[in-house]
């Protein structure tokens, strides 16, 4: 008897499987090779499972920790409830919403029978096919993840457009119930689970299982190290440590108080410029993002151009710091930090700079020197800083009435917010990126993650003060009082357009954290002259970009008034980072030269730098 010819075979698996143009081959990654493997090392996954769930319950029998994961779901239920109350109350409305998925969803199907019978169907505009979760080839090549690919964004674009189109809905509603739908979106997508992710599956299948029980083990090992909460493992932690291969810029602790720690950094130039520099950094994370590695660190390119460096270390507060407020880090942070730098250098004159919520600091700040006459701060630069609350972006979300209380509730028994609620809010604001990759990677392929520095930083969480962190958010946020002219420091109320210095203030164009727009609006504020710049990137590569790495890009144009959208069309765009022209605004302003300092002047050092603040984990 005759061979089949190939194509007679072809023909035959299309009869066996019923489907055209469909290769059995493509199956066979998905089959299990071993069966008794693969059991036993699923018993050994339930039984890691069972030590993640004994982790995650001790500290909660010992009355360690109250959970208080219900108040939240209470708002996104609540929230997303007034969404649903809008499309079933018109039943014209549910079958229009109802028809529009089922529609999409009869596409995708027959598209797929299509591809399964042989046939290329004509494809449309897919503006998902760039999502790096996706990236694996049979995503697209394979029948059933495919159309798992397809239903999914399907469905979550319907779900995004349900509360776009929602009527009565106030803003703040709207806001959250988009930013919940989005949360939700992440935690569900097909990448996120064995079963309906190709490469999970063929992980799983040719690893026998061995893989989800490396993974249930890092999971029950992270839940052990948050004492009960998952830290989430972003980067191999044992390859990094702070004064060794992280913050290593030479300098001393040169003075202490019970919030922070002043550092200065030793002069590597003959000569320095007579203005020292003092920076400002948030107190959410470390300072240390400023002083990665010698390759990336500003502070120490500000020191080799001829900048006496001095930083403000603030430290991870505990239950006795509970009743420091703003008024504390203003007077015992800046100002300290003002009176120890007079006292090591004989200046009075200062150009400061402030990131984030210490920009914010650094501003009320200023507007409170205005009032009371002091004057020691001569120019203001902002890295990625907010002062105006408007355009704030998806931290708003956190910002109501009902959830500040909750937060405050919280705080009343320890006296601090925990580092970890803090790190868990900003990575949700990119949950797609900064959770569900790592979840997957750690506890479903059991792979360690690379060693990252940044990474790491963003890791070494801090805790809030509860005074300062209830101020921040109901000044701040909720009621956007700095710019209103209706923020209280010390019993005065205090004015923007008191600030008469000038002021740089630079705006990464991609920030999630403070956008780009929002900083642009709180630059009209100011009562003097404002160099507003766009750098490109997000909140931290916008900002730490060396010039020597040619990445990314900045623009400048003219003063930051009327629109923004105008201002970004007119904006002059420069390749490369937008430290020289800073450095080169500073010099503007005062270029005096004297012969270069010793570290601490007259005062005796406490410690080598970083310090030891910052050495405080939480």
């Amino acid at each position: 008897m005759a061979e089949k010819t190939d194509a007679e075979a072809r023909e035959a698996a299309d009869a066996a499987t019923g489907f055209a143009g469909f290769d059995p081959k493509t199956i066979e990654p998905y089959i299990v090779k071993d069966p008794e493997a693969l059991a036993v090392n699923l018993a050994r996954t339930v039984e890691q499972m069972g030590k993640a769930a004994s982790a995650w319950l001790a500290p909660r029998e010992s009355g360690e920790k109250v959970d208080t994961v219900a108040e939240p779901l209470v708002d996104m239920v609540k929230t997303l409830s007034k969404v649903s109350e809008y499309w079933l109350s018109d039943p014209r409305r549910t079958l229009d919403a109802q028809t529009e998925l089922l529609g999409s969803f009869f596409s995708i199907w027959s598209r797929t029978l299509q591809k399964m019978g042989g046939e290329q169907p004509v494809e449309e505009d897919d503006p998902h096919r760039a999502d790096k979760r996706f990236a694996d080839e049979d995503w697209v090549k394979h029948p059933f993840f495919d159309f798992l690919r397809q239903a999914y964004f399907v469905t979550s674009d319907w779900a995004e457009k349900l509360v776009t189109h929602a009527d009565g809905l106030d803003e703040h509603t709207r806001h959250k119930a988009q930013f919940y739908v989005k949360q939700i979106a992440s935690a569900v997508s097909p990448t996120n689970f064995v079963t309906t992710n190709p490469q999970l599956y063929r992980e799983t299948v040719a690893t026998s299982g061995a893989n989800l029980v490396r993974g249930m083990k890092m999971l029950a090992e992270d839940i052990a190290a948050g004492r009960g909460d998952l830290k989430l493992r972003q980067t191999d932690t044992s390859k990094f440590a702070i004064g060794e291969n992280l913050a290593i810029t030479p300098g001393k602790v040169i003075a202490q108080s019970d919030i922070c720690q002043v550092l200065q950094y030793d002069a590597t130039t003959a000569e320095v410029l007579k203005r020292p520099l003092l920076i400002c950094p948030p107190w959410i994370n470390k300072f240390y993002v400023l002083d990665l590695n010698p390759q990336k660190s500003f502070i120490k390119w500000a020191v080799d151009q001829g900048h006496t460096v001095f930083v403000i270390s603030w430290v991870n507060p505990d239950g006795r710091h509970a009743e420091k407020d703003w008024e504390s880090y203003a007077r015992e942070g800046v100002g300290f930090a003002l009176d120890t730098i007079e006292r090591a250098t004989g200046e009075e004159g200062v150009n400061a700079i402030g990131y984030c919520v210490g920009g914010t600091l650094l501003a009320a700040t200023l507007a409170l020197h205005a009032q009371e006459g002091d004057k020691r701060i001569r120019s203001a630069t902002f890295f990625a800083t907010q002062v105006d609350f408007t355009f704030a972006g998806d931290l708003k979300v956190f910002a109501d009435e009902e959830q500040i209380e909750m937060i405050e509730r919280g705080m009343k028994t320890t006296g601090y917010l925990e580092g970890s609620k803090m790190a868990t809010a900003f990575n949700m604001l990119r949950a797609s990126e900064l959770i569900w990759p790592y979840f997957v990677n750690n506890y479903l392929k059991g792979q360690e993650p690379m060693p990252f520095d940044l990474l790491y930083w963003n890791s070494d969480s801090t805790r809030m003060a509860a005074a300062n962190h209830s101020y921040y958010l109901r000044n701040c946020y909720l009621k956007n009082n700095l710019t209103k002219g209706e923020m209280v420091i010390a019993g005065k109320k205090l004015s923007l357009k008191d600030v008469k210095i000038p002021v740089y203030n630079l705006a990464p164009k991609e920030d999630h954290i403070a956008p780009a727009k929002s900083v642009f609006v709180g630059s009209q504020y100011f009562g003097g002259k404002v160099t507003y710049v766009m750098s490109g990137s997000g909140h931290i590569a916008g900002v730490v970009n060396p010039p020597d790495k040619m990445k990314y890009q900045f623009w400048t144009g003219g003063p930051p008034k009327g629109d923004f959208e105008d201002w970004v069309a007119k904006a002059s765009e420069t390749p490369g980072s937008w430290w020289p022209h800073w450095h080169a605004w500073i010099e503007s302003l005062d270029d005096r030269k004297v012969p270069a300092r010793k570290t601490g002047g007259p005062l005796n050092s406490i410690e080598d730098a970083p310090g030891s603040y910052v050495q405080m984990r939480a």
